[in-house]
């Protein structure tokens, strides 16, 4: 996605995505960790909350933009230079797809550092919850992983188990907002729920 050029009073005002920025589904997006310099266009977003997939520490910059701006930030540290072990792996998935399917926290980001194999895991797990079959799964995650896609991820997009997820989630419910609308969103009952837990910044 290229850079969008917005006019006001007069003087144009360019707007870069962070590298590897897509729409998900609405009130969805991901992409690579977003410096500066993407800062404005971020803020067309209207983001309510970041979903963060590394261990490192949030940068600098980036917590006081989400402080000036009133976003949340959730961190599910996922080891990027190692492999993860599969339990680790797979309680953090969980836990950041518990976050990413709760409609009160839309509009949000979902990035790890280059966009590309964390982010596209959880992506992918989103998909097989959504009911989307295999090979669209790994398209997807095929497309913005690019020629560095790992069969570890995929593997372990493919064995993840959204049964055990579904009854994990018993007091969120399924609904169609919008006529004539296709996609299915998710949303939390305000009954018997746990607030979600949100990284301290």
């Amino acid at each position: 996605m290229g850079c969008i050029i917005e006019e006001n009073d007069g003087d144009d005002v360019v707007m870069e995505p962070p590298p590897n920025f897509s729409m998900v589904e609405e009130g969805i997006y991901r992409s690579s960790c977003p410096r500066p310099c993407n800062f404005s266009f971020l803020e067309t977003l209207n983001l309510r909350s970041i979903i963060y997939l590394c261990p490192e520490p949030y940068p600098e910059e980036n917590l006081e933009y989400i402080r000036s701006h009133n976003i949340r930030l959730f961190q599910f540290g996922i080891e990027g230079k190692t492999e993860p072990s599969l339990a680790t792996l797979k309680d953090a998935i969980r836990g950041a797809l518990k976050i990413l399917i709760d409609v009160r926290n839309h509009p949000v980001l979902i990035h790890c550092k280059r966009g590309k194999h964390r982010t596209g895991s959880l992506v992918g797990c989103l998909r097989k919850l959504q009911n989307w079959c295999l090979s669209s799964v790994f398209e997807e995650y095929q497309h913005f992983a690019g020629i560095k896609s790992r069969d570890a991820d995929m593997k372990f997009i493919e064995t993840f188990d959204v049964v055990c997820l579904r009854q994990c989630l018993h007091s969120i419910i399924y609904q169609y907002q919008g006529y004539g609308s296709k996609k299915r969103r998710l949303l939390y009952r305000e009954d018997n729920v746990q607030k979600p837990r949100i990284t301290s910044i």
